[in-house]
Parts: C-alpha cells; structure tokens; sequence
C-alpha cells in the first residue's frame, strides 16, 4: 500500500547541540536504510520549511505506524498520512494495459 505522508519537524531551540546531531545522524541513517530497501520509494522536501513529503510503500496501516514510531525524531514532529490509490488517467497505467 502506498502512502503519502508529510512530516513537519519542530525541535525545541534549547535542545542540547550534541542531542540534536545525534538525532539527527540516526535519522538519516535510519530513513536510508528504509530508502534502500523500497519502504520509502520518495522523498522531498518541502521548500521554506523544516518538513518532507514522502511516499512509503507498506503492507498495511500497523506497518506504516511501526516505521513511523521507529523514526528518531518522531517526538519532534506533526504527521499527515494519506492513503493513496491509482488514478484512472494516470497514462503510466495506460501505456502498462497496452
């Protein structure tokens, strides 16, 4: 199944410099592993703002909230999913029944 899902990233100010590197090289780490192995097929950022919108491909609803549980800096973020299901006139589909 595949999902769209914004995350929008609000570290506290005060966080401690070597906690926040930390956080954020096991991020990296951790959604690059997920990357490689097909999980998460796209990722973009969202111009101006400390947010992305990616694409995951999972199993199901429980797969999806277990790889967004596990990210490190899933305390620090607000989350948006959207089921996605193909469009008709989607022409990748076209040229695929040709």
């Amino acid at each position: 199944m595949l999902f769209a899902v914004k995350m929008d990233v609000h570290l506290p100010a005060d966080m401690d410099p070597d906690v926040k590197a930390d956080i954020l090289a096991r991020e990296k780490a951790y959604s690059q592993k997920l990357q490689k192995s097909g999980v998460w097929p796209h990722i973009w950022r969202c111009a101006g703002q400390y947010s992305n919108l990616s694409v995951l491909d999972v199993d199901d609803n429980d797969r999806l909230h277990e790889v967004l549980s596990q990210l490190p800096l899933f305390p620090y973020m607000n989350i948006e999913v959207t089921p996605l299901a193909t469009h008709p006139s989607d022409i990748a589909l076209l040229e695929q029944d040709s």
